[in-house]
């Protein structure tokens, strides 16, 4: 698939405080939040080529109420450590984007309370309404919301592009297993290089 500055956007995917930072939840956690900062430099590469481009730039928060009556399984079953720490509660520093990444004045933020960015949000008639048909898929985690959104990306028939370095997981094998998954039938697997130069 042809990467086009037509009729795309770029989906920038969770790029928090609580994923990327030594003080956020998930270091809290004891994950290794520093594997994530691998995709800051990619994600802000794509961010002001898109920009420069005139392609629209949009971005997606994982976010909870503070009491988790919206969080499902993840923090109040699989994962209550999440709860424990307060990881991504609405209002929180830990749920902000990340400053190197901030959006600009008029760029959409979409909040979501599952890993996918299409489930229960407002992201599908934000992408009516500009018109677009063809995403590129940027920002953390790969095994989880970056890949289950281009699932569902790639199912509801948008031209999905997912940048192999401008995204990054707590552990390499899974990044490497969900890309070739996604690769396989959901969508193509680019990278910066490819991205800037389609845009250029």
């Amino acid at each position: 698939m042809d990467i086009t500055r037509e009729n795309t956007a770029l989906l920038v995917i969770d790029m928090q405080n609580s994923f990327t930072e030594a003080k956020g939840s998930m270091a809290a956690m004891g994950l290794p939040h520093e594997e994530l900062r691998a995709a800051i430099p990619g994600c802000r590469t794509l961010i002001d080529a898109a920009r420069a481009s005139g392609v629209p730039v949009i971005y997606t928060q994982y976010v909870f109420q503070p009491d988790y009556t919206d969080g499902g399984v993840v923090p109040n079953h699989i994962v209550p450590a999440m709860k424990e720490v307060g990881a991504l509660a609405a209002g929180s520093w830990d749920a902000e984007i990340i400053d190197e990444l901030a959006p600009a004045e008029g760029e959409v933020v979409i909040d979501k309370s599952r890993p996918s960015a299409f489930y229960g949000t407002r992201l599908e008639p934000v992408l009516t309404g500009l018109g677009i048909r063809s995403l590129v898929l940027c920002g953390v985690t790969t095994n989880i919301c970056v890949e289950t959104t281009a699932r569902d990306a790639g199912q509801r028939d948008y031209l999905t592009h997912v940048v192999s370095d401008a995204t990054a997981e707590f552990d390499k094998a899974r990044h490497d297993y969900a890309l070739t998954g996604i690769g396989f039938i959901f969508g193509q697997v680019d990278t910066v290089d490819d991205v800037v130069r389609a845009w250029a």
